[in-house]
């Protein structure tokens, strides 16, 4: 009875383990990366752009919008991230017919080496 019960609480809190995982890493928050190599940092309200400027957006648990910082291509247009799953997010800048880019969360080690530019913190 006892391997019995303890198999059942084993399984119990793996379940409990996934279920908390899953929850946390519904969000927006995170190291993202695109196909150019471009980076970009998201946690609440705070963003590390693509082009390494950090700077505030309006921040929600599956989106965040941002107006693109001085210095930056595309300085002053607006940018909207939609959350699609877990690993995979859409990103637009400028007008609603602007073509989407692609971003996946970094690989683990990735995001810690900093923008692929060499880019600025304000």
């Amino acid at each position: 009875m006892g391997q019995r019960l303890f198999s059942v609480l084993a399984a119990g809190a793996t379940l409990l383990c996934l279920a908390a995982t899953h929850a946390r890493a519904d969000e927006i928050d995170g190291d993202w990366c695109n196909a150019d190599g471009k980076r970009m940092k998201i946690r609440g309200p705070e963003i590390v752009t693509p082009g390494g400027t950090q700077t505030r957006g309006n921040y929600t648990r599956h989106s965040f919008v941002y107006v693109v910082p001085a210095g930056e291509a595309g300085a002053g247009e607006t940018v909207s991230i939609i959350l699609l799953s877990e690993y995979l997010a859409h990103a637009r800048q400028g007008a609603a017919d602007a073509p989407i880019k692609v971003w996946n969360r970094c690989p683990p080690g990735v995001a810690d080496a900093g923008p692929s530019h060499g880019g600025k913190r304000g």
